[in-house]
């Protein structure tokens, strides 16, 4: 089992108790900007509420004495499941960004997905601690952006591409039109791009104006083709919900696949990943990992998205909650806790190791209603 960590009085013992002090440590502005989804945030909300539709489904009298959450992914071994999702902009958060992230996450020996629109260089986050690290990117305008991003990334010992798939444009996030939200400051990007300070002359925000002239509305499946061409790192496509995109992205040759809709940000009503998760792994039947981010908040929600074929869960704004209210320690502890109550839960429902997390273990809103035809 994982060693207990040395506990604080009066530490949040939850993530939405961490959320409540991010939001109180934030200027409005950024915590909408962290917290908020598209249009009306159906989705987002959905994320979260879906993975409350699902029970859980005990097994008994089981010696549950030793219980081994570890796992490997891409052929690296992982004390659990649960992985560092890409978030930018750390540095709204805590003065040391990316870097405080990627000491906690190491501390853990969590892997982490360091965002392309992070605050921190990628040479700053990748000198800060010895860990495993894969990198996010984007297919720019510019494809000469991107392959720089993705070279320097290499050479620092990056392990993996993340290359997030459904933002050919930026959806509508209208929190931030309303707060007119500054984009935030992406070092990565320095020397390769400038930009107009000017608020679009139309409204909205100035991370829309900076996207419109950032992202490529013409991306496509070539373009997973193009990346492949120019790095021997493996290839995971985040932004999947579809058993036809999943399809897909396995015969392009993608090493793995993320089901994620952008944590509720760019399409609303697009399905809550859990939601989605069984379809996907359905649809690649075993012919590479699949991931799910989106709405986790407890280890429980862990267990429900391993039981429904995730290889691992990917845990974003959670990990930036602990940050805004206690820096390194408070991202830690976040990862900390999640892995304490997975393994809870694998205990409770007598799993001994994440091989023993079936689909038998959970019953699904489907479930119910094939159960009363």
């Amino acid at each position: 089992m994982l060693p207990n960590s040395k506990m604080e009085d009066n530490l949040p013992v939850n993530v939405r108790e961490y959320q409540e002090l991010a939001k109180k440590a934030l200027p409005k502005m950024h915590y909408d900007y962290i917290n908020g989804g598209a249009e009306d945030e159906y989705t987002l909300r959905e994320n979260i509420a879906a993975y409350g539709r699902i029970l859980l489904r005990p097994r008994v009298l089981i010696d549950v004495s030793k219980i081994d959450m570890s796992t490997t992914l891409l052929g690296y071994n992982m004390p659990s499941p649960i992985i560092v999702a890409p978030t930018g902009a750390h540095k709204l958060a805590n003065p040391e960004g990316e870097v405080a992230t990627a000491r906690a996450a190491a501390a853990c020996n969590t892997i982490m997905v360091l965002s392309f629109g992070s605050s921190c260089k990628i040479e700053e986050v990748a000198s800060s601690c010895d860990a495993i690290r894969f990198y996010q990117l984007y297919v720019y305008r510019r494809r000469d952006v991107s392959a720089t991003l993705v070279r320097r990334a290499e050479s620092l010992g990056f392990k993996a591409i993340v290359l997030t798939v459904d933002t050919p444009v930026l959806g509508r996030r209208e929190a931030d039109i309303r707060n007119k939200m500054v984009a935030p400051r992406m070092a990565n990007l320095e020397g390769l791009m400038s930009f107009d300070d000017d608020i679009d002359s139309k409204g909205g925000s100035k991370l829309e104006r900076f996207a419109h002239e950032t992202l490529d509305p013409s991306l496509s499946w070539k373009d997973v083709e193009w990346l492949k061409s120019i790095t021997s790192l493996p290839i995971l496509l985040k932004g999947i919900v579809t058993a036809e995109d999943a399809r897909k992205a396995v015969e392009v040759g993608a090493a793995g696949v993320i089901v994620s809709n952008h944590g509720a940000r760019q399409l609303d009503y697009a399905p809550p990943t859990i939601s989605a998760l069984e379809e996907v792994v359905k649809a690649v039947a075993g012919a590479v990992p699949v991931l799910v981010d989106g709405g986790v908040r407890r280890g429980t929600d862990v267990f429900k998205a391993l039981a429904l074929g995730a290889t691992a869960v990917m845990v974003g704004r959670p990990v930036f909650y602990g940050l805004a209210a206690r820096g390194e320690a408070g991202a830690r502890h976040v990862i900390e806790m999640l892995n304490r109550e997975l393994e809870l839960a694998m205990a409770l429902c007598g799993c001994r190791s994440v091989a023993e997390v079936t689909r038998r273990h959970v019953l699904t809103e489907g479930d119910r209603i094939r159960a009363l035809l």
